[in-house]
């Protein structure tokens, strides 16, 4: 996975940080004991929990693993996110729920977390939506623990470099769940504003000397070896581990990846007011239109309601995240789908006249 990476797992296959439930530490430890790095996302839990699920996956495995945290935020306009709770009034009254507190906190417990991970160090930290400062990513360097910045841009790129990371999960817009760039802008919002993950590689590969992890709708071992070629030292994948049965993730969540009713995602601001692709359904239809760039006020405004739809069995009032290449999703268990993953990678590695520098297996 390049000198920085190497030894953290045997194949360059790294099973992303799905904040909300997913990526648990049992989908996690089958990944890591396949071979792959796995993740846990810290993003949305309190640091007692954080903390919690970071001894459970130590007790399932003794090797290197991630913590993906996300960056504390400004929140959006007020005046707008009050128009959106009018908006989304009915949807309080369809799923007999209470619409959550807007104000319920912008930084996540950002602070608290990294006093936890820097006191009780973990071999990797992952960023979202942002990039440490030069003293935080040092005072992890001095720990021993590496640290990933997730990117849309070259430019974030180069300031995740020079910031001092060890490497850049590059994220294109195929990507399932937020975008997990710097900006929360809407000028964002328009038609080719986020590359493609191929083009995003290649422009990345020229600007950093860094390792890259590429991400963004990556469902096959194929894939995997593209990225690889393009100049990636390893791909990402979120949503082809999101239905295995070690998964966290709704069951509803998972049935829909491939039922044919949900045909087809889109990036929208409806559930969080921060870009994310999803299955569209109707509450993505109805409200993700007029949905302000507010994040993470509309996360907690929406809420209540994302369970209440899930309790009473409605996908369609749920946050479906998936990436692109959902529909190629397979119901493996973890460890079989890495096996899986590493045998097409080397299939296609021959293909393209290289094989996996650590010797996948066939």
């Amino acid at each position: 996975m390049s000198s920085a990476l190497t030894d953290l797992a045997r194949y360059p296959i790294v099973q992303a940080p799905m904040a909300g439930g997913a990526s648990c530490p049992q989908l996690a430890a089958a990944v890591i004991e396949a071979g792959g790095l796995g993740f846990l996302a810290a993003g949305y839990k309190t640091p007692e929990a954080m903390y919690e699920e970071i001894k459970q996956l130590r007790g399932l495995t003794g090797r290197p693993f991630g913590v993906n945290l996300f960056m504390p935020q400004a929140p959006g306009d007020p005046a707008a996110v009050a128009v959106y709770a009018d908006r989304i009034a009915g949807e309080a009254s369809r799923y007999q729920t209470a619409l959550g507190d807007p104000e319920s906190g912008a930084d996540d417990a950002y602070d608290a977390k990294l006093a936890i991970l820097l006191n009780d160090p973990v071999p990797v930290v992952s960023f979202t939506f942002g990039c440490p400062t030069r003293a935080v990513l040092d005072a992890f360097a001095r720990v021993g623990t590496r640290t990933i910045v997730t990117v849309t841009s070259p430019v974030e790129a180069e300031t995740a470099q020079w910031a001092g990371a060890d490497a850049v999960c590059v994220q294109g817009v195929e990507a399932g769940g937020h975008q997990g760039g710097f900006r929360n802008d809407p000028a964002d919002d328009a038609p080719g504003a986020v590359l493609g993950l191929l083009s995003l590689v290649a422009l990345v590969r020229e600007t950093v000397q860094i390792p890259i992890i590429a991400a963004g709708g990556l469902m096959r071992g194929s894939q995997i070896a593209a990225v690889l070629a393009a100049g990636a030292a390893a791909g990402q994948l979120g949503t082809a581990f999101l239905v295995c049965p070690e998964s966290g993730a709704n069951g509803l969540h998972k049935a829909a990846m491939t039922d044919p009713l949900f045909g087809r995602t889109e990036l929208t601001r409806a559930f969080s007011g921060r870009p994310a692709r999803g299955l569209v359904n109707r509450f993505i239809r109805d409200h993700g239109p007029y949905a302000p760039a507010a994040y993470p006020q509309l996360h907690h405004l929406t809420s209540g309601l994302r369970k209440a739809a899930a309790k009473e069995g409605d996908p369609q009032g749920m946050a479906l995240w998936a990436g692109q290449g959902h529909r190629l999703a397979r119901e493996l268990p973890a460890a079989r789908l890495v096996e899986t993953l590493a045998v097409e990678l080397n299939a296609a590695g021959s293909a393209y006249g290289f094989q996996d520098p650590r010797g996948v297996v066939s």
